[in-house]
């Protein structure tokens, strides 16, 4: 009897929730999928309208993780081809690690195909640039510690005193945590913006400050699938400033692909 072919379990990342930023190879993949095992609760379904008529689609939302693998592993045996759709990119708080262990434990190979995160989204919506010159050249991924912890070094008051850009996930039904810590460290005037569901339809911004986080979000009823973001590079976008321009476009910076002239010979 002829043994069918086997295929890799793929995690693709299906983006913030537009399904037009899911990438080329992603949505290639749902195209050629058997077996879609997607997290219901935060993808749009729209994207399984790509899917053939004949492949599976099953929901994970109400699923524990053996019967996740379950689904992945019995679907991969039997020769399918297999789409593990997260949302935003699997690496970030896309409990990865453990279903690639389940995998590797029962002999099942994955590979993965990444994704536009939130905080992406979130600053296209807002004319945002976390790195601007002279400002802030770094961006903090975090969150805010809830009925998970997050390690003693990782406190969020810690990392706001570095003054990088900061996206904080996960952390809208703990704003008075995350007013304090922001307050600490950015003081209470510090400009914040909340971004809803970026990049879905029913998007939402919320311009507030570390002091007034935990009532604004109260008011607008946001206590899930909204990103926080705070730091230098939006006090500055708050302020309508954008800071030194980069040297990257600048006449007089040279760099391997021009040339940079002395300006000052351009005076009359």
């Amino acid at each position: 009897m002829t043994q069918p072919e086997l295929h890799p379990v793929l995690f693709v990342g299906a983006g913030p929730g537009d399904p037009e930023l899911i990438t080329v190879a992603g949505r290639r993949a749902l195209e050629q999928a058997d077996l879609v095992v997607y997290a219901g609760s935060l993808v749009s379904t729209a994207m399984l309208g790509w899917c053939r008529p004949s492949a599976r689609a099953v929901d994970s939302a109400g699923l524990a993780l053996t019967e996740i693998i379950e689904q992945l592993t019995a679907g991969q045996r039997q020769g399918l081809k297999v789409v593990r759709l997260h949302t935003g990119d699997p690496s970030l708080y896309g409990a990865l690690r453990e279903q690639l262990d389940a995998l590797e434990g029962l002999g099942v190979p994955w590979r993965i195909i990444p994704g536009v995160t939130a905080a992406f989204a979130a600053a296209a919506g807002l004319g945002l640039e976390y790195t601007l010159p002279e400002v802030c050249q770094s961006l903090i991924i975090t969150r805010a510690p809830g009925r998970t912890p997050v390690p003693a070094g990782e406190d969020l008051a810690a990392l706001a005193a570095h003054g990088a850009s900061l996206a904080i996930y996960l952390s809208a039904g703990q704003g008075p945590g995350v007013s304090q810590a922001l307050c600490s460290a950015l003081g209470p005037a510090a400009p914040v913006a909340v971004v809803y569901r970026a990049s879905w339809p029913d998007e939402q911004v919320l311009w507030t400050t570390a002091q007034d986080l935990p009532q604004d979000l109260e008011r607008a009823g946001l206590k899930r699938q909204a990103l926080i973001l705070a730091g230098p590079a939006v006090a500055a976008r708050a302020a309508g400033r954008s800071g030194p321009a980069s040297r990257l476009y600048d006449a007089g910076f040279s760099h391997g692909y021009r040339a940079g002239r002395d300006q000052s010979q351009d005076k009359p």
